[in-house]
């Protein structure tokens, strides 16, 4: 057993990596080499990084803009005795000096950090004094404008190759096109080309698209007649409630999710639906991070996605443990006319666009060429009543200055209280000695607790509360009279979205929208729901084939289980008596040829009733029609 393997059973469980894992960890950390890793959602990305970080003295710098994953992957190690730290949008400049302290003197194997940090002038002045073993790219898809989650502030990565030029980079992603995999090497200034991609099949999932006007009734039979836990994806909170309480209406144990809960409810809810506790969990694409559910037997999504890679993650929470499971679409033609409509939602006009980034700048009240990288609180909903905008154009129009680099906006983030000792331990006992009424409430926090004296730490004061057998507003008042006193620094819970200038305020004028940049954007943005539009209306294509082939793999055949094979299977003919049969069809009606069937057959050679069947087949997904001297021709290709 070599030291990964043995790394990977100590803290993991393994005994073993899954294909592809320790080539890559091989690559990167025997060999040196900048590595691109495509693994599908569930293919243990996380791993990769952290054993081969874990095999070698330092620290690991993990870039991610996922917030929440970020939390959940500290919150994961400290479980297993491992040190990781997190800085992101809403720290204050203490919690963030402390934590880099730690990154250098203490023993903190991994630091996870947004894109944005990696430049700033405190982190820079930080980082030579740093020992960095690796460098980890989450969501390397994120640097591509030909992606589909474009993130300007990933294009600043590759500045730290000029600070750290010896330390590897590993880049890892579950969905990339041919191009974004270019892409994200060229970008990341790979010395040489180095990919290690997976395929994208998953053969124990099968791909189902059911065209249905009531979706409801259509989703209870699903969850009635398919055993097993499910996951079903809504594009809108509201939906998940109503959907939650339909099927609970119903006598299907269910819950809801989305991003809006307060944490003790979303670590109740995944929990319940974790253990078995809930069987349905009915959720925004918020759900899934960070959660490795092996037996999911169902995904159904209710709503279009906005994307083949959205639709091939989300769906991929699927089956993980290898055993049959079903990714079912549900649509009808409102979805279509839903999804069209959202390129102009998507795209505000970019006068509008201008406005609405100088009633931020008003909103603010931040002096033009002022307010780089100041980090600000943002209630959507005041700023909406204020200008009197519509929240959906505010919120387009902030992705797409997010997009043009202007600044970041990073939606509803709940950041727990914190508390850290200013004093060390003999001159706290002097406090306490002094001060008799704070002696026990501090026993309690350090009996509760471990690390105050070194690191910001997440307090409950809820649970202070219950284990007091008192109320939160007693908490809370001890809390800030030791604050008051300079004993603590204390940082009361919030939950607010947070908004970055990453440039200077422009004056409106100034704010320059690139013609170029935003009409390809909207270009990608229309391709990529086309192909969304066309794997749901497909009714002669393999839905297995129309993903791999989306995302390069042109060797594939079909899948033979999906809703498309199936109906191909009812003809009984073998796939391969079908191919044959369909492929010496088509080349006979190729380019606007037309036979009457009887010559067909007898051109093609095969039998009569086979190849009848194939025809039949043809005819009924409008893939061949009759001209007016019925004879048969090629409707489209």
């Amino acid at each position: 057993m070599n030291k990964y393997q043995q790394i990977l059973t100590k803290y993991w469980g393994y005994s073993n990596f899954r294909p592809l894992q320790e080539d890559i960890i091989k690559s990167v950390a025997d060999e040196g080499k900048d590595t691109l890793g495509l693994l599908p959602t569930g293919g243990g990305k996380s791993i990769i990084f952290q054993v081969p970080a874990l095999a070698k003295t330092g620290i690991c710098l993990v870039v991610t803009p996922l917030i929440a994953l970020m939390k959940d992957q500290v919150e994961n190690l400290a479980k297993k005795e491992i040190k990781a730290a997190a800085i992101y949008t809403g720290m204050t400049r203490h919690e963030i000096e402390l934590t880099l302290e730690n990154c250098i003197y203490g023993n903190t194997k991994f630091l996870y950090l947004s894109p944005e940090r990696l430049n700033t002038e405190l982190f820079l002045v930080k980082l030579p004094k740093m020992n960095v073993n690796l460098i980890a790219i989450d969501e390397a898809h994120c640097i591509s404008q030909w992606g589909y989650d474009f993130r300007p502030s990933y294009l600043q990565i590759s500045e730290i190759r000029k600070h750290l030029p010896d330390i590897p980079i590993l880049a890892l992603t579950a969905t990339a096109t041919p191009e974004v995999v270019e892409d994200i090497q060229e970008k990341l200034q790979f010395k040489v080309k180095n990919v290690f991609q997976k395929s994208f099949e998953r053969k124990n999932l099968i791909y189902i698209v059911r065209t249905v006007e009531d979706k409801m009734r259509y989703l209870l039979k699903i969850v009635k007649t398919n055993p097993g836990t499910g996951v079903v994806y809504v594009r809108n909170r509201k939906k998940t409630k109503e959907i939650a309480l339909f099927l609970l209406q119903n006598n299907v144990s269910a819950d809801y999710f989305h991003a809006g809960l307060n944490p003790e409810e979303k670590d109740r809810k995944q929990e319940q639906w974790k253990s078995g506790k809930i069987r349905i969990i009915v959720s925004t694409n918020a759900f899934g991070m960070g959660i490795d559910k092996s037996n999911v037997r169902f995904v159904v999504h209710m709503d279009l996605p906005d994307s083949l890679e959205a639709y091939f993650q989300e769906a991929g929470r699927g089956g993980r443990d290898e055993k049959t499971a079903y990714a079912v679409l549900l649509y009808n033609d409102n979805d279509r006319v839903k999804l069209e409509k959202s390129v102009d939602d998507s795209f505000p006009d970019k006068e509008k666009i201008r406005s609405i980034y100088n009633s931020l700048g008003n909103f603010f009240q931040i002096p033009v060429g002022s307010g780089k990288n100041q980090t600000y609180n943002f209630n959507i909903g005041e700023f909406a009543s204020r200008y009197t905008i519509p929240i959906l154009t505010i919120f387009n129009s902030l992705k797409f200055l997010q997009k043009e680099g202007y600044l970041e906006y990073t939606e509803e983030i709940f950041n727990s209280s914190k508390i850290y000792f200013n004093i060390n331990r003999d001159d706290l006992y002097k406090f306490q000695v002094a001060n008799a009424n704070f002696d026990a409430f501090i026993k309690l926090l350090l009996r509760t607790y471990t690390g105050l004296f070194s690191i910001y730490v997440n307090i409950d004061e809820k649970y202070l509360a219950k284990k007091t057998n008192t109320s939160v507003d007693v908490i809370y008042k001890y809390l800030q009279n030791l604050a008051k006193h300079k004993v603590i620094n204390y940082i009361p819970q919030r939950k607010t979205p947070y908004i970055i200038f990453t440039e200077e305020r422009l004056d409106e004028k100034s704010l320059s929208i690139s013609k170029d940049n935003y009409d390809e954007l909207k270009k990608r943005y229309i391709s990529r729901i086309n192909a969304v539009i066309n794997y749901a209306t497909s009714t002669a294509k393999c839905r297995n084939e129309i993903l791999l082939q989306y995302f390069g793999e042109t060797e594939t055949v079909r899948c033979g289980n999906c809703d498309i094979c199936r109906k191909r299977n009812e003809l009984e003919l073998s796939k391969l008596e079908f191919d044959l049969i369909l492929e010496k069809v088509k080349t006979l009606l190729r380019g606007g040829n037309a036979y009457k069937i009887e010559d067909i057959i007898s051109i093609t050679n095969e039998k009569e009733e086979k190849v009848l069947r194939v025809i039949q087949w043809l005819q009924e997904n409008n893939k061949i029609i009759y001209n007016n001297k019925m004879e048969l021709t090629w409707h489209k290709f």
